[in-house]
């Protein structure tokens, strides 16, 4: 069936017009939520929240302005980027220690994966407190300068200078 016909029928309202487009499109969608999002089973939520979308506003899509595909894509990745500047998010990313993440790949079966995180527990164990904080919160839980400043109640070119500072020492403890 023509391309142009399903949309058509899906801004329309017609059921199996919708069901068409979620079997061409819902794969591709998750996986670029799943990449900004990182947490599959949120992915998925968001990714059905996305069709739902679409199919209330399906009126609001004009061919003129570009492919089907790209206005579908465009609403996924906001929705994403939404949730992961969400507080809810943030939070729950808050409540996760360094340690979390360098056990997480360490843990890990695929190979790939551990020659990228040997040494890095270790790297990061040679570094001030301070250091570790920043890292962890920048880096490993998803702070802004501004946000990790707020959360250590320092200025954000405290949080700037040592971020620096941070990364030149972990640059410095790898040529080692």
């Amino acid at each position: 069936m023509d391309l142009d016909l399903i949309i058509q029928k899906f801004q329309n309202k017609e059921v199996p017009a919708f069901e068409k487009l979620y079997a061409m499109y819902s794969e591709n969608i998750l996986g670029v939520i799943n990449t900004i999002v990182q947490e599959p089973e949120r992915a998925q939520e968001i990714c059905q929240d996305v069709f739902m979308k679409i199919w209330d506003k399906s009126d609001t899509y004009n061919a003129s302005k570009g492919r089907f595909f790209t206005w579908i894509l465009n609403i996924a990745r906001n929705a994403a980027i939404d949730e992961v500047r969400s507080k809810s998010f943030k939070q729950q990313k808050r409540n996760l220690s360094t340690d979390y993440f360098v056990d997480i790949l360490e843990g890990s079966e695929d190979l790939n994966s551990k020659m990228d995180t040997i040494g890095l527990k270790s790297l990061l164990q040679n570094l001030k407190e301070k250091c570790i904080q920043i890292i962890s919160l920048l880096y490993f839980q998803g702070f802004t300068q501004k946000e990790a400043a707020e959360e250590l109640d320092i200025p954000i070119g405290t949080v700037k200078t040592r971020n620096r500072s941070c990364i030149s020492q972990i640059r410095e403890n790898m040529n080692k």
